[in-house]
This record gives structure tokens, C-alpha cells and sequence, in this order.
């Protein structure tokens, strides 16, 4: 298989690389950017020297029609511009960025401040929640990749929500992520003596992924009901740790909470379910495609308290990413994605 990865030089790209340079499937890649064409790749990412000597690319579609995937890893706005043409004239697409995940064109210009794609190329695309989605991904042209705080999430509070044994309407959601989430560009917020030794809180009740949440909720477990969902900045580079409360349906226990996770992803390879732990963190799925989901019912309060953990870069990115790809393709999920998390 030959790919092309749209914004190769950003952090999602640099994963791209990193997974699919392994992939056994893969033949190829080539990188393409928007704004160093012709700069040799190793040159900018020396740790690439002697793998990916390669020069930066010009984004054409004619010369994009002949992969047989094309990645793009770009800002939002970005893939609505280049993706539309491209949908049936030969490459599988898939886009890691947020111009194609939310089905309201309302909602995107209202929460993302951009213009949104084309009617009928929202209609095509798919959301690929790999683990909920999966026969619509296997017919996919155009697949959203989802975003990293909803993947945390979605994965961790979907069976409870489905199995009505949590208050969906109840449902509180404090998230925390490491500065790579932000991208590679460098921002007052993302400035080293601005994170260093801090934790903030930011875009609160305006983060573009509160609708993409409430889209899946009701899309994979038919209830609609607003969130409320915070997100922090937190000083590491990598991870993302999502915790969610609810209150639990009358009579619900831990152990069918637990059950139900654990029946849902029974036969998926990168969920798993931790049923007793006294540590759970980041770092036990750093550098992988895992994500490590935990539940705990409190009795005085009758709330569940709902912990899961990936790494954003990886399953909340470029992992879930190819996840998808080699769910197109007919391949085994687990191909190109089997990294020991690195703990340490």
C-alpha cells in the first residue's frame, strides 16, 4: 500500500511515521506540506536521518490520486479545502483533524469559527470510533477521525450510558491532557514558563469537543442530553486522563458496571479493562494504541466515578487512525500497532 500524510512536519504526522514506518502493509510514504516544499525531511526531524531523507512535497490532487490512503494531520479548516475533491477518485481518506466530525454544519462554524464542508461531504464522512463503528468504517471513503479528549471518554462512559445504567443527564466530565494535544506551534499558552509546574483550566464550556461528544452519545447510545465537560492543561507531554461522574440507575453495582465494560470490548484488542488497581495513569499506555478504562461505585454518594486513560497522540490520534485503516482495508486492527506501552 502506498500513503500520503497531509502535514507530515506536526505532531500527528510525526506519529503517522512512527506507526506506519512498521506497518507490514505499508510500501510507501510520502510526506506533503502546505508551506516547506522541498525541504529534505531528516533535515527538520533529525532523529528521521537516514529513514526519511525524503524532500517535503507539493499538496496536488492529481499526484494524491495515486495513494491508496491519504492521512491529513492538519489544522482545523484545513482538510475542507483539500479533502472534497478527492472523495472517489481513488484514496481511502482519512482525517485527524475536526472538519468532518460533527454533522450540524450549524455546530461546527459555531464551536470551531470556521466554514464548514460542503453539506453532502458530511454526509459521507464517517466517525471512526473504531470500536463502535466499525462496519460503517469498513465502507468508508472519508472517515473523522475522532478527537482525542472524545475518545477518552466515549469509550469509558458509551457502555454504561447504553445499558442505561448511569444518569447520562447527570453526566460531569473533568479531562486532562499533556501540551502535545496543542500541536507543534508555539502559543503563550503552550510557552514552557507558562506550563512548567502548572495545571489550567481552559476553554471552559467552549471546547469544541463538547458537541462531538453529545453527537456520539446520542449516535451509539440514542440518548441526547447536554454535558458538562472540562478540560486542563497539565505539564507532560504526552496522555490524556478523563474522569466521569454519574449518578447510577437504582440498584446498579459495581460489578455489572465493570461487567458491562468488560462485555463490550471483550473481543477488541486495544480496550482494556482494569478491574483492581491502587495506580492508574498516563503512563501505563504511553507510546501505544491502548486505551485503559477503570470504574468505581461510590455507596454514600451512589455515583460512579469513571477513569480511563490514553495516550493522545496514539489512540487519540495517529493510532486510532491507522486502527481505522486497517479496518478498510480487511486487515487485522492489531497491524502496525502492537508498541509495548513505554512506561517510563
Amino acid at each position: 500500500m502506498k500513503v500520503g500524510i497531509i502535514g507530515a512536519t506536526g505532531y500527528g504526522g510525526l506519529e503517522l511515521i512512527r506507526l506506519l514506518h512498521n506497518h507490514p502493509e505499508i510500501e510507501n510514504i510520502s510526506l506533503f506540506t502546505s508551506s516547506e516544499e522541498g525541504m529534505q525531511f531528516s533535515n527538520k526531524y533529525t532523529h528521521l536521518m537516514n529513514m526519511y531523507d525524503q524532500p517535503l512535497l507539493k499538496i496536488e490532487k492529481d499526484r494524491l490520486a495515486d495513494f491508496d490512503v491519504i492521512f491529513t494531520s492538519t489544522p482545523s479548516g484545513v482538510s475542507t479545502e483539500l479533502l472534497p475533491a478527492l472523495i472517489g477518485v481513488g484514496p481511502k481518506l482519512i482525517d485527524l483533524s475536526g472538519d468532518f466530525r460533527l454533522k450540524d454544519a450549524a455546530q461546527y462554524k459555531q464551536w470551531y469559527k470556521k466554514t464548514p464542508a460542503p453539506e453532502e461531504v458530511i454526509e459521507k464522512s464517517v466517525y471512526g470510533l473504531t470500536e463502535w463503528n466499525e462496519a460503517a468504517i469498513q465502507q468508508a471513503q472519508l472517515i473523522a477521525n475522532p478527537g482525542c479528549y472524545p475518545t477518552a471518554v466515549l469509550l469509558s462512559v458509551l457502555p454504561l450510558i447504553k445499558e442505561n445504567l448511569i444518569d447520562a443527564t447527570q453526566l460531569v466530565i473533568d479531562a486532562k491532557s499533556g501540551i502535545s494535544g496543542a500541536g507543534n506551534k508555539p502559543t503563550q499558552m503552550t510557552h514552557y514558563s507558562e506550563t512548567n509546574e502548572n495545571t489550567a483550566i481552559y476553554k471552559l464550556h467552549q471546547h469544541q469537543h463538547i458537541p462531538e461528544i453529545e453527537q456520539a452519545i446520542g449516535q451509539f447510545a440514542d440518548q441526547v442530553s447536554p454535558i458538562t465537560f472540562t478540560t486542563h492543561l497539565v505539564p507532560m507531554t504526552r496522555g490524556i486522563l478523563a474522569t466521569s461522574y454519574a449518578p447510577v440507575t437504582q440498584g446498579v453495582t459495581e460489578n455489572q458496571l465493570t461487567n458491562a465494560l468488560e462485555e463490550t470490548y471483550d473481543h477488541h484488542p486495544f480496550v482494556r479493562i482494569i478491574r483492581e488497581t491502587n495506580k492508574f495513569g498516563t503512563n501505563q499506555v504511553y507510546g501505544s494504541n491502548f486505551c485503559d478504562i477503570h470504574v468505581r461505585l461510590d455507596p454514600r454518594t451512589n455515583r460512579a466515578t469513571i477513569v480511563s486513560v490514553i495516550d493522545n497522540l496514539v489512540k487519540g490520534a495517529a493510532g486510532q487512525a491507522i486502527q481505522n485503516m486497517n479496518v478498510q482495508f480487511g486487515l487485522d486492527q492489531v497491524s502496525g500497532l502492537q508498541q509495548v506501552p513505554l512506561f517510563i
